[in-house]
């Protein structure tokens, strides 16, 4: 195994921002090399113990390769309940035929038990479906040979809630991408004592599976982009603007929980005592690529959030036309009173591009914000495909320049317990789950 490092830093830095491409976004090819080891004002560091292990890829039902997400490490077991939620006030951005916004969730929580209740999957059968037809040709995956709908979680639909108030996390996924694909990530730090909230952005997610029928949509919704959204300006700071309002709207709902309110909107059943779980005095944010971005700002816009993590996302607009100067969000712009980490890969493209917002935001005086590179990854590194795409190599579903190009050239062995060791080490500091 070659020797891994992490650096951190707060000046400069290389990383890209990945809004994917061939169809959706664009994705960044790149040679990676060495990985990264020991962060300590994030908290990262390289995990004790053994290396973070799922089991084995196996068989799916429909005979396709069923991949693996890698285990939690933390002593709680998992819920988790998916929450349908709507606001009235909003009409949907991407879609004028649909008069309201629909936003669907996950919660992940530490469990008072697991027994007798499913393990929930890693995508819906509808979902699973529509993510083969979009997201493997926009990643270069194995169009054939995987079930896609056959991968489970370590999470266990419906069970109770643990009677104990717990700090609360959001996570946004990158953008073009569904909240599944940061189920491993949101699974450790449900195990280690968070309640963690994983947001799908209706229109701009490649695929959302809802509980009900509604005019203007199908049952699944499939991704408006057709390009990388940071090439028109107008339609990234809909992406942003969108994502920042329904991180709000979420805490709005979560309030709603809290008071002993069922938020959702087809009226479902709730795990029991999942309401008296949530502290909202204790509310971090997290995302990856333009949820790291849309993190960032709501923190700035919102004071209910606490901290949050960036995972490599642009915290400036792109230019109305080529050679002018791109606008500072004003996170960047302003600083912010609350801690933030930015944390980046090696091998981002557009590193530059990322650079001049990422120095901004460090320049500002007080020293809240922290900026940590991870070595020899790629941009996608931070979300399941760390995990997925080494199983589908090791198949011989996928070449090894895909692979490198979406997560690196380093294994899940070190890059899963990197990436889980710095969000979980720099919330456990600033809002530690007692």
């Amino acid at each position: 195994m070659h020797k891994q490092r992490l650096r951190g830093y707060d000046v400069m830095f290389g990383t890209t921002d990945g809004y994917q491409g061939a169809d959706r976004r664009t994705v960044a090819k790149a040679a990676v090399g060495a990985f990264g080891a020991a962060l300590l004002s994030a908290g990262c560091g390289v995990a004790n113990g053994s290396p973070t292990k799922g089991h084995p890829a196996g068989a799916g039902h429909g005979g396709g390769l069923a991949l693996r997400l890698p285990a939690p490490t933390g002593p709680h077991p998992i819920g988790a309940a998916s929450l349908y939620l709507v606001d009235r006030a909003r009409r949907d951005p991407w879609e004028p035929g649909i008069a309201v916004r629909e936003v669907m969730v996950t919660v992940f929580y530490p469990a008072r038990t697991v027994r007798g209740y499913p393990v929930a999957p890693h995508m819906t059968r509808g979902a699973a479906d529509l993510f083969r037809a979009v997201d493997v040709r926009v990643h270069r995956l194995p169009s054939k040979g995987v079930d896609w709908a056959a991968t489970r979680t370590h999470a266990h639909t419906g069970a109770p809630a643990q009677p104990v108030r717990r700090p609360v996390l959001l996570y946004t996924p990158g953008g073009g991408d569904a909240r599944t694909l940061g189920t491993g990530t949101a699974e450790e730090l449900a195990s280690r004592g968070y309640v963690v909230v994983a947001l799908d952005h209706p229109g701009d997610a490649g695929e959302v599976e809802f509980p009900v029928a509604r005019a203007g949509r199908g049952r699944v919704r499939p991704t408006v982009f057709r390009g990388d959204p940071r090439a028109d300006p107008q339609q990234f700071r809909t992406v942003i603007g969108t994502r920042i309002a329904d991180i709000r709207f979420v805490l709005d709902r979560l309030t709603a929980l809290a008071a002993g309110r069922n938020p959702d909107a087809a009226g479902r059943a709730l795990p029991e005592g999942l309401g008296r779980a949530l502290d909202l005095r204790r509310v971090g944010v997290y995302g990856h690529s333009a949820g790291g971005t849309a993190a960032a700002e709501a923190m700035y816009e919102d004071r209910r959030i606490g901290a949050a993590v960036n995972l490599e996302g642009y915290l400036d607009l792109p230019a109305e036309r080529p050679g002018r100067e791109r606008e500072l969000y004003p996170v960047a712009r302003h600083g912010v009173d609350r801690p933030l980490l930015l944390l980046g890969s090696e091998h981002f493209p557009t590193r530059k591009e990322l650079e001049g917002s990422w120095s901004a935001m460090l320049a500002h005086p007080g020293g809240r914000t922290r900026r940590h590179q991870i070595d020899g990854a790629a941009h996608w590194v931070f979300c399941d495909y760390a995990a997925l795409a080494p199983q589908l190599q090791d198949a011989g579903l996928m070449p090894a320049g895909d692979r490198a190009a979406l997560v690196g050239t380093i294994g899940p062995d070190a890059s899963v317990p990197m990436v889980r060791r710095c969000v979980h080490g720099f919330f456990a500091r600033h809002l530690p789950a007692r």
